[in-house]
């Protein structure tokens, strides 16, 4: 499947030498570059008179469905001798916003990313989301320019680790449970969830919460309610103290 991106403006015109960087890094050259810079475009870019197709947002909308089919098919592929269950638990816990954000950040995403003038702060607040929707993007930019193959193929190869082991990857069923269980069994009692801040007009908040525990803080998370924040930042913090 083919389409043509619109003419970016020329204040957004893709630095030729960056954009192959991240081309590099993605492992596709795209034959339409515009649609890789669409892909990078956050919402803070395009203006308040944009349209629908000035960012990446739509394009997050079809990356995700994608995103999903790639990554059921590959276990379903991979792990015969696991239930439905199992198998829909593993993939909810890889395309969940924290290990799309992480997967993001490892990539080098965010150095590529375009963003309105002076709103720096504003993204640092809604990072993790506009990370997992950068790498969503990017996965239905992929898709329209090299078809399911090229998408695929990326997305096989992020994920090759887990995939492989999908025992590995982390509950999010419900993460601020686990985790306050995790805690707990360590006897150094309950976390503590604080608000940093929101941003974005009343139809559309961004939260931004960090989960603390004996004095240190062990994540952060951001969502569209405070609730999804401090799930976010939960999650966050077992994948941290997973790793450690």
């Amino acid at each position: 499947m083919g389409s043509r991106s619109r003419l970016l403006p020329p204040q957004m015109n893709p630095d030729p030498t960056e954009l192959q960087a991240i081309q590099q890094t993605l492992g596709h050259e795209f034959r339409d570059p515009g649609l890789l810079q669409l892909a990078l475009t956050h919402p803070s870019a395009s203006g308040n008179q944009s349209k629908p197709s000035d960012d990446n947002q739509r394009m997050e909308f079809l990356g995700d469905a994608i995103l999903q089919a790639v990554i059921s098919e590959a276990l379903y592929r991979l792990h015969p001798g696991k239930d439905e269950g199992h198998l829909t638990k593993a993939r909810a816990g890889l395309v969940n916003g924290v290990a799309l954000a992480a997967k993001a950040a490892a990539l080098g995403l965010e150095q590529h990313l375009v963003l309105g003038r002076g709103q720096r702060t504003e993204f640092e607040r809604g990072r993790d989301s506009a990370l997992e929707d950068a790498l969503e993007a990017i996965v239905a930019a992929l898709y329209l320019d090299g078809g399911l193959d090229a998408a695929g193929q990326f997305v096989n190869r992020i994920f090759a680790d887990e995939l492989a082991d999908p025992d590995r990857v982390p509950s999010i069923d419900n993460p601020k449970g686990e985790l306050q269980e995790q805690l707990q069994g360590g006897n150094g009692g309950s976390p503590t969830y604080e608000l940093l801040g929101s941003s974005g007009p009343a139809h559309a908040r961004e939260f931004e919460v960090a989960v603390h525990h004996a004095g240190r803080e062990l994540g952060r998370g951001s969502g569209a309610s405070k609730k999804e924040a401090e799930s976010r930042a939960a999650a966050a913090a077992l994948a941290k103290l997973r790793d450690a």
